[in-house]
């Protein structure tokens, strides 16, 4: 009877972690809403949610029946901020000894490889960025033995299992100094390897043909995405003759490429603008780090934007994708309009990494990705009083906000006291 019991506890708390956490009915009233990015301004807003979407933003708008009041007179409305291109839920501690899912140092294909198999939405990294009013992230690998960095994905940072927005969006190519290096040894070797890939996997060459009865190449399958238009190239691409190298690449064989790094993208805005490239970048790099970086500067941003590019922003690094918001405020003090700065966290990367047909906007039928913050989110002394991911109410709570709470007040033994 005793082991009964025990077990049907242990299915209990295995159904209680792996089912869907459910959706309320919540109305978000007397806030500041932004409906598209940093625009779309809405006084006395009334955001209805419902069923995980957004129904509706309208001035004084009343509330049904059955919906949960939020009261936020005062408070500013935006979409939750999405941050590109990190490894969040593949590790924890990047100098661990223990195994490290966001590395490749020993894959047979890292071309091929996809995050996903590694993915952990159960990350401690993940509730200490979302509490900061990140709800969405692209994920790919950090590096490997050459300059593939395998698959990307798009995940939402919500509870439960449902957290993979887009499987398998991009494919990651690092054309650096760091690839450069590990891909051959110099960039000669590297743009070899790289056009002998490429050339075996377009269709219009008559090579992506394989003999029949052989195996497949799997880097070429992986690859046959970009023709098809069903996934993009993400390059890291940081000097001026590198990130032309990209878009030459998009003018040779015709799919769609990123800039990812992007030092010195502002020296070739216009052409970039011209191609249709977006960039992804960190607004905080103001120093070159390098030789690929020598032109580096905090204006990045803002001139890239005032040329008319579509521009994201990376984090810092994956452990401070927190600092997304803050990051953004630093491209505005560095002369990036407002309204660019929270397109970029917004409705850009939305669009560039394919889920704006659900995510990226406050309106009917979206994605209710919500926060209310206690003032303009890009202000460094502003924080969330609340967090929606895809309508479920986040819990603000991390282990970054446990070790606070542990520690703010200790009582202090009477001889620790003496020896004050």
């Amino acid at each position: 009877m005793r082991s009964a019991i025990i077990l049907a506890g242990m299915v209990l708390c295995a159904l209680l972690l792996t089912a869907p956490v459910l959706a309320d009915n919540y109305a978000i009233t007397g806030g500041t809403a932004y409906t598209h990015g940093g625009r779309g301004k809405v006084e006395r807003a009334t955001v209805l949610i419902s069923d995980g979407k957004i129904v509706s933003v309208i001035p004084d708008g009343k509330v049904p029946d059955g919906y949960e009041r939020i009261d936020a007179r005062g408070k500013w409305i935006t979409v939750g901020f999405m941050v590109s291109a990190t490894s969040l839920g593949l590790g924890e501690i990047g100098i661990s000894a223990d195994i490290n899912d966001a590395r490749s140092e020993k894959a047979k294909h890292t071309l091929g490889l996809d995050p996903a198999d590694g993915y952990n939405p159960d990350s401690t990294l993940i509730p200490v960025t979302r509490i900061e009013g990140v709800t969405r992230a692209s994920v790919n690998l950090t590096g490997g033995k050459d300059m593939w960095l395998g698959q990307g994905m798009v995940v939402n940072l919500g509870r439960g299992t449902d957290t993979i927005d887009r499987h398998r969006a991009y494919i990651g190519l690092d054309i650096s100094e760091h690839g450069a290096r590990t891909g051959g040894g110099s960039r000669p070797a590297m743009w070899d390897a790289i056009r002998a890939k490429f050339d075996a996997a377009d269709p219009r060459t008559g090579r992506s043909q394989r003999k029949k009865g052989a195996e497949p190449d799997a880097d070429v399958e992986a690859l046959r995405g970009l023709f098809t238009h069903k996934a993009f190239l993400l390059v890291v691409a940081n000097r001026t003759s590198d990130i032309r190298k990209v878009m030459a690449l998009k003018q040779r064989y015709g799919f769609d490429v990123i800039v990812a790094g992007g030092a010195e993208a502002w020296r070739v805005a216009d052409d970039l603008a011209r191609a249709r490239i977006p960039v992804v970048l960190n607004p905080l790099q103001n120093l070159p780090r390098s030789f690929d970086e020598l032109g580096a500067t905090g204006a990045n941003a803002a001139r890239l934007a005032r040329a008319g590019v579509k521009v994201a922003f990376l984090a810092p690094d994956t452990h401070n994708a927190r600092l997304l918001p803050q990051s953004a405020g630093n491209a505005v003090a560095m002369g990036m309009r407002w309204t660019d700065a929270v397109d970029a966290i917004s409705v850009n990367p939305a669009e560039i990494f394919g889920i704006a047909d659900h995510y990226g906007t406050l309106e009917k039928g979206m994605d209710a990705d919500v926060v209310i913050w206690n003032g303009d989110p890009l202000e460094v002394m502003t924080s969330p009083d609340a967090v929606f991911v895809k309508g479920q109410a986040i819990p603000m709570r991390s282990r970054q906000t446990a070790l606070r709470d542990r520690y703010e007040t200790l009582t202090r033994s009477p001889q620790y006291r003496r020896l004050q």
